[in-house]
């Protein structure tokens, strides 16, 4: 029999993967505590298009910001997979609060577990200490956000290259370019950039602080779904970078997109999340006058729990392999992952509308805005549905299971 975890998880699957330990679980339970009261806030945030200050406010209080940071390092010692399982919970509750989060998670998992993992040279992995713990501090003792705007829209699929330039001067780059689709771009301390230096193939993740001169955001968020994430424009002219702000040694990234691929999944783990809310939502519905006695209406809750339970289970497989060097199978496995998840979310959120019926497509409405949440999903790089079902056919008829670490990757 299945165990149903305060949270709301289903923890059968998730003992027998032996993802779900007891510190992982009291992470996911800091979580849990914290996320429902988002609920209430999603309308206003999706409507107005804004930012969920309040919302990163209540995650900063509960010290969720240092998930992955280490509890020497004053976070509260989270690894990927420990993220992984909160995203999906804070996913439930508020998706576009759960993108938010990742991207600023997502560096401090580069700086930490992901950048340790590489066996890096000595020297670099001195200064990856050294730099980790300037980012750390300002992150728990002084609430910094992080964003991490990598896409700039250079190839279909924007998985190739940066154009963005670092010039080297004395104490530190003068980094010039345009970043696209810049989630946080309102709301970030650093926005943490894949930049080039000329006639050097390797790349470099760089701190541009939000008031530095010559930063500035360009056009207006207005998008379908996901409508809080604040994804403008970030132009950059000749925008000062001290040293110091640079996260990661250079090409560290490089070897993080070759060997450490799982990087790319991040994104999923909130759709996850959704949805389970998504069947929340219609679980509800259906047992207040929804007339669950009607045959049609059994068989579409019955498809959207197989959905559901289908995405899961792969997931939680992927999380229980997560490691450096993945194997062309557990590369394909992931891949899959992100599609079967960015798929099965709008599925299920366009099975409930039926079987909620016309009142659902009315704002404001749970379902109504899911659905839009949800279809954005098979967008978001580099890891888009395009770019993992394109991976995925060449590599089973190919035999290619690379993780294409050479052509660059980037995301928004």
């Amino acid at each position: 029999m299945n165990e149903i975890h305060p949270s709301g998880l289903h923890t059968s699957g998730l003992h027998a993967s032996g993802i779900h330990t007891a510190e992982r679980r009291k992470i996911v339970d800091k979580m849990a505590a914290i996320a429902p009261r988002f609920v209430e806030r999603a309308e206003a945030i999706d409507r107005d298009a804004v930012f969920p200050y309040e919302n990163w406010a209540d995650l900063a209080e509960g010290g969720l910001l240092g998930i992955a940071i280490p509890e020497s390092d004053g976070g509260i010692g989270g690894d990927f997979v420990a993220y992984a399982l909160a995203s999906e919970e804070l996913g439930r509750h508020c998706p576009t609060t759960g993108l938010t989060f990742n991207m600023h998670v997502a560096t401090t998992l580069l700086v930490g577990e992901i950048g340790d993992s590489l066996g890096l040279a000595a020297d670099d992995q001195a200064l990856l200490e050294t730099r980790r713990k300037v980012l750390r501090r300002g992150v728990v003792e002084k609430g910094h956000i992080h964003s991490q705007p990598f896409s700039e829209g250079l190839a279909p699929g924007a998985t190739a290259g940066f154009a963005t330039r670092a010039e080297p001067v004395d104490g530190g780059y003068l980094v010039t370019g345009r970043k696209i689709f810049a989630s946080l771009s309102g709301a970030a301390n650093f926005h943490n950039m894949l930049c080039q230096v000329e006639g050097d193939e390797r790349i470099r993740l760089l701190g541009v602080p939000a008031e530095a001169e010559g930063l500035t955001i360009d056009g207006v968020w207005d998008p379908l779904g996901m409508r809080g994430t604040d994804s403008r424009n970030l132009v950059l002219d000749k925008v000062f970078v001290p040293t110091e702000n640079e996260w990661l040694p250079p090409g560290a990234f490089n070897q993080m997109a070759r060997r450490w691929p799982y990087f790319y999944t991040t994104l999923s783990f909130t759709y996850l999340g959704m949805m389970r809310g998504i069947l929340d939502f219609t679980e509800g519905y259906l047992k207040t006058g929804g007339r669950r006695d009607q045959p049609i209406r059994q068989q579409g809750w019955a498809e959207m729990n197989l959905c559901y339970e289908q995405a899961q289970a792969l997931c939680y497989r992927v999380l229980a392999e997560v490691e450096i060097d993945p194997t062309p199978a557990a590369l394909t496995r992931a891949q899959a992952c992100v599609v079967s998840i960015m798929e099965g979310a709008p599925a299920m959120a366009s099975t409930a509308i039926r079987l909620c019926g016309g009142r659902s497509m009315l704002r404001p409405s749970y379902i109504e805005r899911a659905y839009r949440d949800a279809r954005c999903g098979a967008t978001m790089l580099p890891w888009s549905v395009e770019v993992c079902l394109e991976r995925l056919g060449r590599a089973r008829l190919f035999g290619d299971g690379s993780p294409d670490g050479e052509k660059n990757e980037g995301g928004a």
